[in-house]
């Protein structure tokens, strides 16, 4: 009899360890969905009367807001063209919750200095204070997501795609998934887990344009066919990058490269708009919040612009894309690799699963007690927080010189020691990167991996520079004129 007992269902949405996995026959699910749906309907039969009654008494008030508003959009922003006032709100929301989200990152940052530097005078007091703060912002936000919005969990890039391919997926653009997204991803940055918000926030864009499509009545005539509504969520994913490091140009590069099977020539002055529109404000949030002096890049060089480089770099430069290339794929082999070998293990992601705050945990206690400063920290400037880390690497002198000014003394401290040089550290920082941004992508809280590829490049590029410079202390040769060399991440 067991023989013929029916196989277990395999398509129904579970949520694992880390992103999820459908175990219920398709069929079997749609019955269920039909089911609910026929239950929902007899309920808000019953329950009519009363809704109208709760209108009547309670949304009178409410009603003629909404119709005095609409009058109000239909003979001012209408008249402009929906879409652009639409995109702009888009730009403008997007760039007060980057910004904000920045601030609160930078504050738990600052509050993990100040307990380490400040508070604790002994190594093992400062070794309880390091890692403190971030395990309670892990654990918090592993279950802050679980509660709120499982959906929330990772990057949220792949779901965008299989939403503009016109799969609906439940849940996924919805206001708790945004709620549980941002304050999720806040406090998981705040960590100092070597991951990133690029990929979260092309979701949280998707949601909020999503929401601001619902909430304002007059957009939903413009957005209610699926071709519109994948045209806004396109420009959507232009401004999610476009808030983070406020570059248009590249919001609208990846908003082609995500929407690259759908991706229509119309939808560029849409992606470039509200992309523009969101650098802006981001821009000009930290200058007027005393950040910033004035609007600039959001991290600064200063190569000189008559000879920025020596054609005989050009081969240097193809030599280092192909070792980024090369890198990177064997990043994303060796991500998979790890991912397959957690969920193969069956036994030790059932046990993860019945203690979900273990994994979590275990990979924070793990990672902070790396990074320790007192530690093998010390050798990869893990005594300042990311933003500081790669400031470092652009900054524009030789790290392997011998004389160095203040300014220079200031940036060269976190990145040397007694016994070691900058190559140490530079390859201890490029290790750990690696390494833990891997294993802690894993874990079930929002979370990005585009930012640590990046540090890790700018790091490459660091090691480049000084390599060359010791080669070519005098510079490079062309046309009987020496250009020093200036690395650069």
């Amino acid at each position: 009899m067991n023989n013929l007992a029916p196989p277990p269902d395999q398509h129904a949405y579970q949520h694992t360890l880390m992103y999820g996995r459908y175990t219920k026959e398709l069929g079997a699910f749609a019955k269920e969905e039909a089911r609910k749906q026929h239950k929902l309907k007899k309920e808000d039969v019953d329950l009519e009367t009363d809704e109208l009654m709760r209108i009547k008494y309670q949304g009178r008030c409410r009603g003629r807001l909404f119709k005095a508003f609409g009058w109000l959009w239909r003979h001012t922003f209408a008249r402009l063209g929906e879409d652009w006032v639409f995109l702009a709100l888009l730009g403008l929301i997007m760039a007060v919750l980057s910004f904000f989200m920045d601030l609160g990152i930078s504050m738990c940052n600052k509050g993990r200095l100040w307990l380490y530097r400040d508070l604790a005078k002994n190594p093992v007091a400062q070794y309880f204070a390091w890692v403190a703060l971030p395990f309670c912002l892990i654990l918090f936000s592993a279950g802050f997501v679980h509660i709120v919005a499982p959906q929330s969990i990772g990057s949220g890039i792949p779901e965008m795609k299989t939403i503009l391919r016109g799969v609906a997926l439940k849940e996924y653009l919805t206001f708790r998934t945004l709620v549980a997204k941002v304050i999720g991803l806040t406090a998981t940055l705040g960590s100092g887990l070597p991951l990133g918000k690029e990929g979260p926030f092309v979701h949280i864009a998707s949601i909020s344009a999503t929401l601001l499509s619902k909430l304002v009545t007059s957009f939903q005539s413009i957005y209610e066919n699926e071709s519109r509504n994948t045209e806004m969520l396109a420009a959507a994913c232009a401004v999610g990058v476009a808030s983070c490091f406020g570059a248009p140009i590249g919001g609208v590069l990846f908003s082609i490269e995500v929407t690259t099977v759908y991706f229509a020539i119309r939808n560029y002055w849409r992606g470039f708009f509200t992309a523009v529109c969101g650098a802006t404000v981001f821009k000009l949030l930290a200058v007027w919040a005393h950040e910033e002096d004035t609007v600039k890049a959001y991290f600064q060089t200063n190569f000189t612009m008559e000879f920025p480089f020596d054609p005989q770099e050009l081969l240097v430069f193809a030599l280092m894309g192909v070792i980024c290339g090369l890198g990177g794929a064997l990043y994303v082999w060796s991500h998979r690799q790890y991912v397959l070998f957690m969920r193969r293990n069956k036994k030790m992601n059932a046990f993860l699963q019945k203690n979900r705050f273990l994994y979590p945990g275990i990979v924070i206690l793990l990672t902070s007690s790396v990074s320790f400063p007192l530690g093998l920290g010390r050798y990869m400037a893990g005594d300042i927080n990311s933003h500081d880390q790669v400031s470092g690497l652009f900054s524009i002198f030789t790290w392997t010189k011998d004389n160095f000014t203040v300014e220079e003394a200031e940036v060269l401290k976190h990145w040397t020691t007694q016994d070691s040089t900058v190559f140490v550290s530079l390859g201890g920082f490029m290790a750990f990167t690696y390494v833990f941004s891997i294993i802690a992508s894993t874990i079930p809280v929002p979370s990005g991996s585009f930012i640590p590829v990046f540090k890790i490049g700018a790091a490459l590029g660091r090691v480049i520079g000084e390599l060359m410079h010791l080669l070519f202390p005098l510079g490079v040769s062309y046309h009987d004129t020496l250009n020093p060399i200036l690395p650069g991440g």
